[in-house]
């Protein structure tokens, strides 16, 4: 039997939120190649394939009242990290080496005030979602691996 992926299960923030953006992503036809990839330099949290293009995702869940919205999470120094994860994994999975790259941003800003390591469904409260296609491009410069 099949695990039901869907946006009412109970789950800590972080688990809701990227379960939520694997939905948005499989609505639109996306492979989901790996979830939560493991590097020195970081994590990405979703990698998915659409025809020749694989999107590395970040996926950012805040409360709207505290410091900052769910982009403005993604800082330089995240970009990075995430850069060089998405090189590292290109270096270990061949089969992706000629496709095209993309690095894109999930955000759910929610408009109240909640414990985001509690399980609950968070889908039950009011939030924006964000789906951000090309956040951020990949700049050979900045990697130095």
């Amino acid at each position: 039997m099949a695990l039901n992926k869907t946006k009412n299960q109970a789950k800590p923030l972080g688990q809701w939120a990227e379960l939520e953006a694997v939905r948005m992503l499989e609505q639109e036809a996306y492979r989901i190649v790996q979830q939560n990839f493991h590097s020195r330099f970081g994590e990405i949290d979703i990698l998915a394939q659409k025809g020749q293009e694989l999107i590395f995702v970040e996926v950012k869940a805040r409360s709207i009242t505290e410091r900052g919205q769910a982009i403005e999470m993604v800082t330089s120094s995240k970009q990075l990290k995430i850069f060089k994860t998405a090189l590292y994994f290109i270096e270990k999975n061949p089969e992706f080496h000629d496709f095209y790259y993309r690095f894109d941003v999930f955000c759910f800003d929610f408009h109240q005030v909640f414990a985001k390591n509690i399980q609950q469904d968070f889908s039950k409260y009011s939030y924006d979602s964000q789906w951000i296609e090309n956040a951020f491009t990949l700049d050979a410069d900045l990697i130095n691996l």
